[in-house]
């Protein structure tokens, strides 16, 4: 898959550095150009989507055309930044799937309710996780329309 139809900016909120390095892998094993932004928890997810912080510069944060959140993490968990987010109507637009390790049916629950797109369960395997890459970014890239970034509700 190395045509790209879109050029979107991913942004990961994962707090783990190994998962880190297996997901920009994984990219760069589906030959994705796209570019990769990664944050450590749901506040510093907030001040990259708020430039705030070290993210003031909106040139170093830009919009994400989808984000990628892990639910387990410090200081703010990817639950509460999803609900942070959702109820932002500057934010509420932006795609988000989860991609964590929690199966329990109440995660899932919840974060559909809060209005996640898709929740993915992180494969155990390398392959595993190219594999849940190209699907994803088949769909969300090249298959699904995005709203443009700065578009007045």
């Amino acid at each position: 898959m190395s045509r790209q139809d879109k050029s979107i900016t991913i942004l990961v909120a994962e707090d783990d550095p190994d998962d880190r390095i297996l997901l920009r892998d994984a990219f760069v094993e589906n030959r994705l150009s796209n570019e990769l932004r990664f944050v450590a928890d749901g506040e510093e997810l907030l001040d990259y989507l708020r430039h705030a912080g070290d993210y003031a510069d909106a040139r170093r944060a830009p919009t994400p055309g989808l984000i990628l959140l892990d639910l387990n993490m410090p200081r703010m968990d990817g639950r509460e930044a999803l609900r942070i987010i959702k109820s932002d109507p500057q934010l509420q637009r932006i795609p988000i799937v989860v991609l964590t390790t929690s199966k329990a049916e109440e995660d899932i629950v919840r974060t559909y309710g809060l209005g996640v797109s898709s929740f993915i369960a992180k494969p155990v395997s390398f392959d595993g996780l190219i594999e849940v890459v190209r699907v994803l970014t088949s769909y969300w890239i090249q298959i699904v329309e995005l709203p443009t970034s700065g578009v007045a509700a």
